[in-house]
């Protein structure tokens, strides 16, 4: 499928929930949805804030972007959005006048919004799952995000030594990232006893010793790819080799489970019941088990009460964890079963198979 194709299909869905709500118009302003929409695109200055700068408004008859006369030069000559078929109605940046042009554009009609926008109807969630489904080409970036951030991470941790500061490691994590264009969303890097004792370690100035864990979400053309890898300076121990490979038995076990068709909540059931049979009953209860993700970090995170059902198509990053380790990467729920979109690269691996699906996952990281 050509980006021409994609995008056509995605405004017809667009058009489809217009129907569907009654609308004359729906005008999307976040990043993850401009960058959905427009097949890659991106709408950010400030590559941590969700609202963008520039907006898209579809009617059931044409297409606009919106933005001030500082935007809307890049979006004609980089983003090339006249070429995807949208009109532009810019205003001088001083006189703020988005939500006039948007609601003369849809004749006073009713109005879909993926934000809070004045005059609109909150559409997000709603919205939101129209992404689920990743079509072919989506998949395909999405392959080589995978590759080139566990590529990034994988490299990064085989240059950490003992005495490293944390933050200095994420440094060059972050120097591997963008020298590929990746925004890093989220970093952790958690140096020995920290690894056991936060499950959200943001990275200090703290020296490495004995261990090392290391996790990013990065974004590319939009979407957003998980994953975590571990490095360990002393041989790996009974204990913790035992703890490991019970976690990534149990992430295996969520991915084995999650099934285009089937309620999100019967991976997460299977997986809290891995927990159980391995030993660790209640190490669930310490951090959420992650959940489906794309254009957003976690587009809903799973659990008890989630009545999401799992799409075709549809990325899924779970990330069980047993006090002191975790594991965590992306994966693909297609009808053949998952397909692991952040395979190892660079790094050991352990081998295991659930329900029939063989897993390649990634190992610890010895260096003597």
């Amino acid at each position: 499928m050509d980006l021409t194709q994609e995008i056509k299909v995605k405004k017809e869905r667009v058009r489809g929930l217009l129907n569907e709500q009654g609308l004359e118009g729906l005008y999307l302003k976040t990043q993850s949805n401009f960058s959905w929409l427009t097949a890659g695109g991106s709408n950010v200055v400030g590559i941590t804030l969700e609202l963008g700068v520039a907006g898209l408004l579809i009617t059931r008859e044409r297409e606009y972007v919106i933005c001030n006369n500082i935007e809307a030069p890049r979006m004609t000559a980089e983003e090339k959005l006249e070429d995807q078929g949208y009109e532009l109605r810019s205003f001088p940046w001083y006189a703020e006048r988005e939500r006039e042009i948007v609601h003369e554009l849809v004749g006073g009609g009713q109005l879909g919004a993926d934000f809070n926008f004045p005059g609109a109807v909150n559409l997000s969630g709603a919205v939101a799952r129209l992404r689920y489904s990743l079509l072919p080409s989506e998949v395909e970036r999405y392959i080589e995000l995978g590759r080139l951030t566990s590529l990034a991470i994988e490299e990064t941790a085989q240059t950490v030594r003992p005495g490293d500061k944390e933050c200095a490691i994420i440094g060059r994590l972050a120097e591997r990232l963008w020298s590929q264009r990746l925004d890093y969303i989220t970093t952790f890097c958690a140096a020995d006893e920290r690894i056991a004792r936060f499950r959200h370690p943001i990275a200090t100035e703290k020296q490495i010793e004995k261990r090392a864990m290391l996790c990013v979400n990065a974004r590319k053309w939009g979407l957003i790819i998980s994953l975590t890898r571990f490095v360990q300076f002393e041989p790996v121990s009974d204990q913790l080799r035992e703890i490991y490979n019970a976690n990534v038995l149990i992430d295996c076990t969520l991915m084995a489970k999650t099934i285009p068709g089937t309620p999100a909540k019967e991976a997460f059931n299977a997986g809290i019941e891995k927990y159980r049979e391995l030993g660790f009953s209640n190490e669930y209860e310490l951090h959420h088990q992650g959940g489906a993700i794309g254009y957003v970090g976690r587009d809903y995170k799973v659990n008890f009460e989630t009545d999401e059902v799992v799409q075709p198509n549809q990325a899924f990053a779970w990330n069980p964890s047993i006090t002191g380790s975790k594991s965590e990467d992306t994966m693909l729920a297609t009808s053949e079963g998952p397909v692991l979109l952040s395979r190892p690269q660079d790094f050991p691996v352990l081998e295991m198979e659930v329900d029939g699906y063989r897993f390649v996952r990634p190992d610890i990281l010895e260096v003597s």
